[in-house]
């Protein structure tokens, strides 16, 4: 598929990233070792990237994983008053990205909302395979919620968020936090990955062409995955969740011409069907990725505003 077939309806501006991305040349991802890719991608990071925001606090500190690794976490609030917190995980496949390829959206998030931000630097493929990025998301959260207090922000007031990968690790927290009885105010999925296998129609639709390609997505998860039973396990996979009633409300911000669109809505109407309340915008003719593209994009600039809502909602109920 070429990204001006009928079947990627893709916006003009949409299109011309493609486009300009195409004409770059760079070797794709999946071409590369995992170091080199990780640098490929820190490296791009944010040249489609809305400017980047001042704030009051912009806090770098690290935080304990439970085998006692001492994980990087930043610190985002637009004032220094008390503020409801958002735990941010950056997408990448589990392999790639990091605290400073996110550090625009973050930065985004936290200005439009008016709520504190947490990015974490959970460690990555192919050195830590699964399930160690989901051990560090969940004992983020449960140190964020017994230490907010010393970062000066408010735990009765938490949410969780992501997107891609880092959406996969946000709702497998959602589900880990009403387990273990904390209360979240939402979960913030951008695009997650939700199911065991790439085979629904949006992943043969948008398989090529289209930032995120079928064979980007096998690399990724070559890397992360030990064996192939891992892709059954619900916290890589939260559509094997046995039971996700009682989870936090979600607002999902899916792209229409990505290969995980079909998974995103089918998490939302699970959840939905487990009576949790789902909001989700689907924004039209863009790909994976569209969020870190505001300079080009006003979907993403949308998105990050409808993100923000989202948020300021959830954190005053």
């Amino acid at each position: 598929m070429t990204p001006d077939s009928p079947s990627a309806p893709l916006t003009p501006q949409m299109r011309s990233v493609i486009d300009r991305m195409a004409r770059a040349g760079h070797p794709p991802l999946y071409t590369l070792t995992p170091q080199q890719a990780k640098a490929a991608y820190e490296a791009g990071a944010g040249v489609l990237e809305v400017p980047k925001a001042p704030l009051a606090r912009v806090e770098d500190f690290s935080l304990p994983a439970r085998d006692g690794a001492a994980l990087p976490a930043r610190l985002y609030a637009p004032s220094r008053e008390v503020l409801p917190v958002l735990l941010y995980f950056h997408g990448g496949g589990f392999t790639i990205g990091s605290i400073a390829s996110h550090d625009v959206l973050c930065r985004e998030l936290s200005r439009l909302a008016g709520c504190a931000v947490v990015s974490l630097d959970y460690r990555l493929a192919p050195e830590h395979r699964f399930p160690t990025a989901t051990q560090d998301a969940w004992d983020a959260l449960a140190w964020l919620a017994a230490q907010a207090p010393a970062l000066g922000v408010d735990a009765s007031r938490l949410a969780v968020g992501g997107d891609s990968a880092g959406g996969t690790l946000a709702a497998m927290c959602a589900v880990l936090a009403r387990d273990a009885g904390l209360p979240l105010a939402l979960q913030l999925l951008f695009y997650p990955g939700c199911a065991a296998h790439q085979d629904t129609p949006s992943h043969q639709r948008f398989a090529q062409g289209l930032v995120l390609e079928e064979p980007l997505i096998t690399w990724f998860f070559n890397q992360y995955i030990r064996t192939p039973a891992d892709r059954d396990d619900w916290r890589f996979a939260p559509l094997n969740a046995p039971d996700v009633d009682g989870v936090a409300p979600a607002w999902f911000g899916l792209a229409e011409c990505d290969p995980l669109v079909d998974e995103g809505v089918m998490y939302a109407d699970k959840l939905r069907a487990a009576g949790v309340a789902v909001d989700l915008e689907i924004y039209r003719g863009v790909t994976h990725e569209f969020i870190k593209m505001g300079r080009a994009l006003p979907e993403a600039r949308q998105a990050h505003a409808d993100a923000a809502r989202a948020l300021q909602t959830a954190f005053s109920r």
